[in-house]
């Protein structure tokens, strides 16, 4: 699979949220052409997480207890709790809050994801480009994961981080 005729469109959908100290909350919101049952699934299936998310997961997403959370470019795993699970609308584990709401012709997907505010214009542009992956890969036009320093050394990485930082008040982590 290549992504290097996709090109991603500008920051859009995420806000920052301050919470205490440097930890912040991203939150971002997409609206994907695929009903809520197919993003559910992309979002809870390990196997299709590997396609295109910016971790890998050993366990299970679809009811509570502990998995395994592999951040991409991260040899070690970190245990995340999973605390809620509503198919197909609400999955809190670790860090982050997933919601799918449907709506004509689709599902608007919203991410809250804890970050420290050094990272949080790297994390915005690493989720958009993720969120571009997912939708082709539902689609059916799979063009694989930019995630980890791979994602970093995306053509449009530098843009979509000083994007995002300008659009949260803040300078772009070099």
């Amino acid at each position: 699979m290549t992504h290097h005729e996709y090109h991603p469109g500008p920051a859009r959908g995420a806000r920052a949220e301050k919470k205490e100290g440097d930890k912040w909350t991203l939150v971002l919101v997409r609206e994907l052409r695929h009903p809520p049952a197919q993003v559910w699934d992309a979002i809870t299936d390990p196997a299709q997480l590997r396609e295109w998310a910016p971790y890998e997961i050993e366990g299970s997403l679809t009811e509570p207890g502990t998995v395994q959370l592999t951040w991409v470019g991260t040899p070690t795993p970190l245990p995340a709790t999973v605390t809620r699970v509503e198919a197909p609308h609400v999955l809190e584990y670790g860090d982050m809050r997933w919601n799918l709401e449907a709506m004509p012709g689709g599902t608007r997907l919203t991410l809250w994801a804890d970050i420290d505010k050094r990272f949080i214009s790297w994390g915005a542009a690493g989720w958009h480009l993720a969120f571009d992956v997912l939708d082709q890969l539902l689609g059916g036009r799979p063009i694989g994961r930019i995630a980890g320093s791979d994602a970093m050394k995306f053509a449009d990485w530098k843009r979509l981080t000083v994007e995002y930082a300008r659009d949260f008040g803040i300078q772009p982590h070099p």
